[in-house]
């Protein structure tokens, strides 16, 4: 195993407020924005379920789906792709 340091490093973008995380450009706002929604969801989730052992964590992890496509609804990408031509 190697000791990899550039994976955990955080770069600022200022023009557009990103941040690196994990060798991608991530929106600040966007992210703790849906932070905020899975964490919220999941844990509505998990405390509405009943005090039966397994139902508490299946209530939990529906509500972080259910945050998750709320999420995926809400934030969109903000990458372009651009087609490059082979000189081949």
């Amino acid at each position: 195993m190697g000791n990899n340091r550039d994976s955990n490093r955080i770069i600022i973008d200022k023009d557009r407020n990103n941040v690196e995380v994990w060798e991608d450009l991530v929106n600040i706002k966007d992210l703790v924005l849906s932070l905020l929604i899975c964490s919220v969801t999941t844990l509505v989730g998990y405390f509405i379920a009943p005090n039966d052992p397994p139902k508490p964590l299946f209530f939990g992890l529906g509500g972080a789906i259910i945050g998750f496509i709320i999420c995926s609804i809400l934030v969109k990408p903000k990458r372009t792709f651009q087609d490059a031509e082979d000189d081949e």
